[in-house]
């Protein structure tokens, strides 16, 4: 159904509905009427406009109280009727107004509004909206008349008091906003009336009598409570800038009569009325100032982008309109726009720009066109932000003491808006020696930093970190310590102040800012780190680095000669004897004392004033005095900037910092060689900043391409190293930072420090046995052995396929060779026979005369020289000299790997020193001494094996076994400890070392017993992981022995002989409960042998070779038992598995089947009557020795016995581990009726039929032996 469209019928169509709403105000009458309008076309609805507000205005005019339905059904029929038509009535334009505005106060105080509900409220105040928006033609100023000051006066209050009380944000956005279109300044898409010049002039003096009312309220809005959301905020900042444009806009004023007065017939309605004269215009100012401030300061640094950028549309709207009126205000907008420069919304920054940019043309304009001295007094624009920019500099360092972190970011950006506003009248402005020095001694303040930390001078940097540092800086990053301020802890703070340094040096003069921060820098000690950081960002800036906008352009930049001019000083001053040998570390840090009196600024006085002084010769230091943590600190941050300053001046530099080079990179590296951590760390950070201005690609090019002059210092300064005492430091970080085309231009140092060392080893030994440690770390580095780091490689596991051809005659042939031998028979025979000997060598000599040795290439020569030095130095008293020297000799055998003829020669000479550091030492050098020796072992190999054998596997076995009780009843804080260290580093390289050195059995039984304990799952985690790895290796040494030892510990299943004829296999570990040994037993066997918690026995199908034949058989009886462990009965094959070939054969436990079933719950052994081991084992032994029984009668018992047997005690020439490991011997004397297989009155010693190869041969030993 279409609109109606005549008038007639929409009448007909409405009046009913219109009548009933009359008689009958309810809130279903009202919907009715609500639903018919909309029935209704706009054109056809503005012809009956009055008749259709004739009901809705008289249900609000009905005395008493009406309810809140009622009156918000009908405010929102009337907002529809309103949305579509035109007021053309003043009258029905002021009836309708004041009744919203008495629907919206409390009836008993009508300047508050009423308790009602927010819908209501809403309801009205959108239909309050749609009148002021309908109201045509000149209606709308009739409110604006001096007439109508006390009504529209109350209908702003109750909008201002709507907006400040109410808590429901849709209600505050929807009073201010009707609060703007009652001053004509809204801003929506909607259709407004535009006023005339008069009409305008009429509009703002109206407001201003309720200016100071609106202002102030608008103000608590915008400074209030941040829970009301930014959307309340903005709009109220809009209602207040455009109020106060409203009536403060220049040209208004202007055009005002200083003498005009008000109408006479307006009786007491003209006091309310307020003139704008000058006088009125200046008070006003100077409160609206005070408003101002306090509006900006709340929401210049608003967490919302949206209310920053309002306030850059406030400042824009009111330096536009009212710049010579609120001449006091000109200041604070100003901060508030200069404030949004650096904002972090690109928007904001954006709009920001181009308001300045339209501040900064007007301000123009306005000077050119003579108004600059006109009555308002207003100053031009350059003038405002220098004085702004002085007072901000005046308050800054108490801004900074005192307020909290967000309000000093926004301080710092008005103060670097302020000097990218000025652009190029920077250079102006700092010709003013009040802004000049202002602005630097605040910066001074500002930056003061927080030395008092002790973490500082704590932190250390050893040779090891600067060794392997070249790895660590292939992404061309290190890491930088964060400065501490005194007064501020933001490092956005500190970011804002580094670009206001590069801002002052892009537009100043660079020699007046460098010769100013550089007499504050010799100035006083306080200043000087403050000072350098200042130089460091002034000299960049000056480059053009580092700056994000730069703004506008300079007039002069400063050319390449005049920066590489300031550079040159700055470089100077800081590189100075004074400024750069500075004491970063107490005297008492230092363990030995003498590298740090070496380095010590007194000791370098004292030096330069021994003119007698002669080279490589200590002079003792007068200095006594330590310094205080706040000295040393101070310092340390002092040569952390300076080097950073290096850096940055490269940076501004560019390829032309290049020459400098030959000045500033020699310092660079004597700092990267220090021992604080911070100091090291900045150097290195240097390096890399220079080495990427100066266009190197890495380091390593850096200082390959600078070699020549750097070597030439280093080598002038090792002949006087007391004038110079950080010469080997700068050598060290050029090994650790350069390539092999380095050693042919450092040999002749090298020789020199080589001689150094031998004429005063006893003063430079710290000193240069770093140095020595750095070449080594390089040579190793450079020409890397091929020789593997495990002796894994050098022993792999055997395989099935080693065992596929065996001859059986020869087998039995050596067997009874070797036994006759170890009879002593056939010594004398077999020593003219020794197939193990070798053929004497031929030596085949040339023509020209007999062979030359071949010449050493130049590393290995420098490394054995060095390995010389070490053999000497390992009995140094020092223990620092001595773990340095460890260290070196660990590389040193590194390097010489490669040339076993020279280095088991060398092996040899150090072996005595190298064996008192092992055994009668300091733990630390035991440790460090032990890695020595596993390096050696797998160098060496077995040509080592004798001394460890006879010298070191003893006390480390005894060790060893000292120490477990110990871990083992330990706490977590043991894992802390010294003793837990090098128990952990003996066990994590000794399994390798007796792998490596293929130690004999009397060796591994040695090493064996020691390890046994940390198999306990009492010991830490890590000794147990690491005593693993030492059985894993013994396993691989000799399987077969281990694996008897570990099942002796914990068998997890019992092994059945696979034939009658042979003896069953009884291993103490079968049947033990689980215990503390059990997990790390089960582990091994499991990964080692294949073997586990298995029920039946047959060996995993998966293994092959030695594996299978290790693992134990299965069998399965042939009758159904109900016992609840595995039982073995009524088998008739006698075979071992099939798959196993040779020796593996050989030893697998034979399997037996019964002749007859059995209901034992239990696996029955029977005639046996003692289970306990013989009692002179002891320890595992014991553990490992098989159950004693000699049963000389039946018995009945339901636990295991083996009868007939009459001798069970293993022979008596065995001792140790081989008479534990020994079976026991039986014979049985007579007949048994024992269902379970039985080995009685045998006659015959042959092997049974079905055993080939090696295992015949060695079952048919046994028989013979027994």
């Amino acid at each position: 159904m279409g609109q109606i469209s005549d008038p007639k019928i929409a009448f007909a169509y409405l009046r009913p509905a219109c009548v009933l709403l009359t008689r009958q105000p309810t809130v279903a009458n009202v919907e009715t009427l609500g639903a018919q309008l909309r029935d209704v076309n706009d054109a056809t609805l503005q012809q009956l406009q009055d008749y259709v507000l004739f009901p809705l205005h008289f249900v609000l005019k009905i005395p008493g109280p009406k309810r809140e339905s009622l009156v918000q059904a009908v405010a929102e029929v009337m907002s529809h009727v309103l949305e579509n038509t035109c007021v053309q009535s003043w009258e029905t334009l002021r009836d309708l107004l004041s009744q919203l505005c008495l629907c919206l106060c409390s009836p008993t105080d009508p300047g508050k509004p009423a308790a009602t509900s927010e819908e209501l409220k809403l309801a009205v105040l959108r239909c309050l909206d749609a009148l002021l928006h309908a109201a045509y033609g000149d209606i709308v100023f009739k409110l604006f008349e001096p007439i109508m000051l006390p009504g529209l006066g109350a209908a702003i209050s109750l909008l201002l008091a709507l907006g400040e009380q109410e808590k429901s944000r849709g209600v505050q956005i929807a009073a201010l906003k009707c609060l703007q279109i009652l001053t004509l300044q809204c801003d929506c898409t909607q259709d407004h009336v535009v006023p005339a010049t008069e009409e305008q002039r009429m509009l703002g003096s109206t407001m201003a009598s309720f200016l100071p009312g609106i202002t102030m309220a608008l103000a608590r809005i915008i400074t209030g409570d941040l829970r009301q959301g930014h959307a309340v905020t903005v709009r109220a900042i809009e209602v207040w800038s455009r109020t106060v444009a409203l009536v403060m806009e220049d040209t208004q004023l202007q055009d005002c009569e200083p003498g005009e007065t008000p109408p006479a017939d307006l009786g007491r309605l003209g006091e309310l009325v307020v003139h704008r004269t000058p006088d009125w215009v200046k008070s006003t100012s100077g409160r609206l100032a005070l408003l101002l401030k306090k509006i900006i300061s709340c929401t210049s640094a608003h967490q919302h982008w949206m209310v920053r950028l309002e306030m850059v549309e406030l400042a824009d709207h009111m330096l536009a309109r009212c710049g010579r009126s609120l001449g006091e205000c000109a200041g604070p907008l100003l901060e508030a726009l200069v404030g949004a420069v650096n904002d972090e919304e690109p928007r904001v920054r954006e709009r920001c720009d181009a308001v300045l940019r339209e501040v900064s043309e007007r301000s123009q304009r306005t000077n050119g066109d003579g108004h600059n001295n006109s009555s308002s007094g207003c100053q031009t624009f350059t003038d405002v932000l220098s004085e702004n920019l002085h007072a901000l500099a005046t308050s800054l360092p108490r801004l900074m003491r005192t307020s909290d972190d967000q309000k000093k970011l926004f301080v710092l950006n008005v103060f670097l808006g302020y000097l990218k506003v000025l652009g190029p009248l920077v250079s102006v402005v700092l010709n003013s020696a009040a802004h000049l020095e202002r602005i630097s001694k605040a910066l001074m303040q500002v930056l003061e930093l927080d030395v008092m930390d002790v973490r500082i001078m704590e932190e250390r940097s050893y040779s090891a970190a600067i060794e392997t540092s070249p790895d660590c800086l292939g992404s061309q990053t290190v890491h930088t310590q964060r400065k501490h301020f005194l007064y501020f802890t933001d490092e956005k703070i500190f970011s804002a102040l580094m670009e206001i340094c590069r801002t002052l040096g892009y537009y100043g003069n660079i020699y007046l800012l460098t010769d100013l921060f550089l007499d504050l820098y010799r100035e006083s000690s306080a200043y000087r780190k403050q000072a350098a950081m200042v130089l460091n960002e002034i000299v960049r800036g000056a480059g053009g680095q580092g700056l994000e906008g730069k703004g506008r352009g300079r007039c002069a930049p400063p050319t390449q000669e005049d920066l590489r001019a300031a550079v040159v000083s700055v470089i100077e001053e800081y590189t100075s004897l004074n400024n750069w040998h500075l004491v970063t570390v107490g005297e008492e840090a230092d363990r030995d004392g003498q590298d740090q009196e070496l380095l010590s600024p007194s000791r370098l006085l004292s030096i330069s004033n021994n003119t007698n002084a002669t080279p490589l010769q200590m002079t003792p230091s007068s200095s006594s005095s330590s310094s205080t943590i706040h000295q040393l600190n101070s310092n340390i941050w002092q040569l952390c900037i300076q080097l950073e300053g290096i850096a940055c001046f490269a940076q501004a530099l560019g390829r032309d910092f290049r020459p400098l080079l030959m000045t500033s990179l020699y310092p660079i590296l004597e700092k990267a060689g220090d021992e604080t951590l911070l100091v090291s760390q900045a150097a290195l950070g240097s390096m890399l900043g220079v080495s990427e201005a100066c266009g190197y690609a890495s380091l390593k090019e850096l200082i390959s391409e600078n070699s020549d002059y750097l070597l030439n210092d280093v080598s002038l300064n090792l002949q006087r190293l007391s004038l110079h005492p950080q010469a080997p430091r700068v050598l060290t970080v050029m090994l650790a930072h350069s390539d092999p085309s380095l050693l042919p231009l450092v040999g002749d140092i090298v020789q020199d420090v080589l001689l150094a060392l031998d004429l005063s080893y006893d003063h430079t030994a710290t000193l240069f046995c770093s140095v020595l440690h750095a070449l080594m770390m390089a040579l190793a580095r450079w020409f890397p052995s091929g020789r593997g780091n495990t002796g894994e490689s050098a022993r792999p596991r055997k395989t099935s396929t080693d065992q596929e051809v065996f001859d059986i005659r020869q087998f039995l042939l050596d067997y009874q060779r070797q036994k006759e031998l170890a009879e002593g028979i056939g010594i004398e025979e077999d020593n003219t026979e020794d197939p193990m000997v070798l053929p004497p060598m031929e030596w085949n000599e040339d023509a020209d005369g007999p062979q030359v040795k071949e010449e050493l290439p130049p590393h290995l020569s420098i490394t054995k020289d060095v390995m010389e030095r070490c053999i000497h130095l390992l009995s140094d008293p020092s223990l620092r000299i001595r773990l340095k020297v460890l260290g070196v000799l660990e590389l040193c055998v590194c390097v010489l790997s490669e040339r076993e003829n020279e280095l088991l020669p060398m092996a040899h000479r150090c072996w005595p020193a190298l064996l008192q550091r092992l055994t009668a030492d300091d733990p630390l050098a035991v440790l460090r001494a032990f890695r020595v020796l596993c390096t050696l072992g797998d160098a060496c190999g077995d040509f080592l094996r004798s001394g460890v054998s006879r010298d070191v596997l003893p006390k480390l076995s005894s060790s060893l076994a000292r120490q477990a009780p110990i871990s083992a009843r330990a706490g977590p804080v043991y894992t802390h400890t010294l003793a837990y260290k090098l128990q952990l580093a003996v066990l994590q390289g000794l399994g390798s070392l007796c792998l490596r050195l293929d130690l004999a059995d009397a060796d591994l039984d040695a090493v064996g017993e020691a390890c046994l304990p940390y198999l306990s799952c009492r010991q830490p985690i890590r000794l147990q992981d690491a005593c693993l790895s030492v059985f894993r290796c013994l396993i691989q040494v000799d399987p077969d022995t281990f694996w008897f030892t570990l099942n002796e510990l914990h068998c997890p299943f019992p092994y059945v002989p696979p034939h009658p004829d042979l003896q069953a296999v009884h291993l103490n570990g079968t049947g033990r409960p689980r215990d503390e040994y059990s997990d790390n037993v089960l582990r091994l066997l499991r990964e080692e042998f294949g073997q586990g918690d298995r029920t039946e026995h047959e060996p995993p199908p998966g293994l092959q070779g030695p594996d299978r034949a290790r693992a134990p058989s299965r069998s399965a009886g042939t009758a159904q038992s109900t016992s609840p462990l595995p039982v073995c009965r009524d088998r008739t094959e006698h075979e071992p598995p099939p798959g196993l070939q040779g020796p593996h054969r050989a030893r697998a436990p034979s399997r037996s089947a019964g002749t007859a079933q059995s209901t034992s719950p239990l696996p029955v052994c029977r005639d046996r009557t003692e289970h306990e081991p013989p009692p002179g084992l002891q320890g595992p032994h014991r553990a490992r020795a098989p159950s004693r029984s000699a049963g000389t009668a039946q018995s009945t018992s339901p636990l295991p016995v083996c009868r007939d047997r009459t001798e069970h005690e293993p022979p008596p020439g065995l001792q140790g581990p081989d008479r534990a490991r020994a079976p026991s011997r039986s014979a049985g004397t007579g007949q048994s009726t024992s269902p379970l297989p039985v080995c009685r009155d045998r006659t015959e010693h042959e092997p049974p039929p079905g055993l080939q190869g090696p295992h015949r041969a060695r079952a048919m030993c046994c028989f013979l032996d027994g």
